[in-house]
């Protein structure tokens, strides 16, 4: 009998999840915001999970997502891109430099805000690799819970602000990602990529990398375009809900988070998104002439935002994918190394 409520339970929020994540597309639709299948389902998520309404996203339907949502990604992938790939190392020292300013600067700055130990300051400004983070914070019983509201503000913020810059840049963004060449994957050649991206699946896990089940799917899916096997690119009735599902999983990140703790971390988060996105910029100019991309295409991968997000407004812009994949890559590689150096000196002084 429990387990029957529990599962009723279950199926309710995860049609409520539904119905708040079709809502918000359909009005960012309507009113012209960019990249309205992720910026609408985020903001109303969002707003739901502070005024404390129960949403959980299932992990295995966020999988399905992920894995959708990256062979979307890897079929935009083209020779060219591939072509690209000798000028990336000059770009990645200079998005390493920014990341280390970042967190060197971003400590200062909210050690002051949060009033907080130099520890806990570092792990709050961290540009990214939430998971990470966290497991430092807890095995050094640290208060977490604030660096994970920072953290939240930052990938939120970026999330809204960076495709609302797009537009006044005048960029266009779209709906969403479309097919390349202007045809679609048959079901045969939709269902053949994501048997082989879960197929991989395991593989990619023993890399460490973020986001495995993403990377799958990209790596699929740039295949399947660069061999022809399917030169297209995936269905839009498939990777367009795969995109709006990826914006209300940025909402969820705030459940159990209350308006109480949200006001109190907010001014540290706005400081922390301000210094990356100023950081990013600096440092994506500073790159764009080496690997002769615009601005824009280099600003998406250099921004410490999720992979999955700045992987789809990568792609929703014609951005390189395997350029801002292995950027963000790179980026949390670096924290994984530096991060725990910089602890270990705090706790040595």
């Amino acid at each position: 009998m429990l387990l029957m409520m529990s599962s009723r339970s279950a199926m309710l929020r995860l049609l409520l999840l539904v119905t708040l994540t079709v809502g918000g597309a359909v009005t960012a639709i309507g009113v012209g915001m960019p990249i309205p299948l992720l910026t609408g389902p985020a903001i109303v998520t969002t707003i739901a999970s502070v005024s404390g309404i129960d949403l959980q996203f299932p992990m295995r339907v966020r999988d399905v997502i992920f894995l959708f949502a990256g062979i979307a990604i890897g079929a935009t992938i083209s020779p060219e891109s591939i072509a690209a790939l000798t000028r990336w190392p000059f770009a990645f020292a200079i998005l390493a430099i920014s990341v280390l300013v970042m967190i060197l600067v971003g400590q200062r700055l909210l050690q002051r805000i949060m009033r907080t130990d130099a520890r806990s300051a570092l792990l709050a400004a961290t540009p990214g690799h939430l998971s990470f983070v966290i497991a430092l914070g807890e095995d050094l019983k640290l208060a977490t819970d604030k660096m994970a509201v920072v953290q939240s503000i930052r990938l939120l913020s970026l999330t809204l602000l960076v495709p609302f810059a797009f537009k006044l840049s005048g960029v266009e963004t779209g709906v969403g990602i479309g097919p390349t060449q202007g045809t679609e994957m048959s079901l045969l050649q939709t269902a053949t990529c994501a048997v082989c991206a879960v197929a991989i699946v395991p593989i990619i896990k023993v890399t460490k990398l973020s986001a495995p089940v993403l990377m799958a799917g990209m790596v699929v899916g740039a295949v399947a375009r660069l061999t022809e096997f399917a030169p297209g690119g995936l269905s839009q009735w498939i990777a367009f809900p795969a995109l709006a599902a990826i914006g209300a999983l940025i909402g969820t990140r705030f459940a159990g988070i209350s308006i109480t703790q949200l006001r109190e971390s907010a001014v540290a988060g706005l400081v922390s998104t301000a210094l990356a996105a100023t950081l990013t910029l600096v440092a994506a100019w500073a790159a764009t002439g080496i690997v002769q991309m615009p601005l824009t295409h280099v600003f998406v991968a250099f921004a410490p935002g999720g992979l999955e997000t700045m992987a789809i407004m990568g792609a929703a812009i014609g951005a390189n994918p395997g350029f801002v994949a292995a950027a963000h890559a790179g980026r949390l590689l670096l924290l994984s190394v530096v991060i725990p150096i910089l602890i270990s000196r705090m706790q040595n002084f």
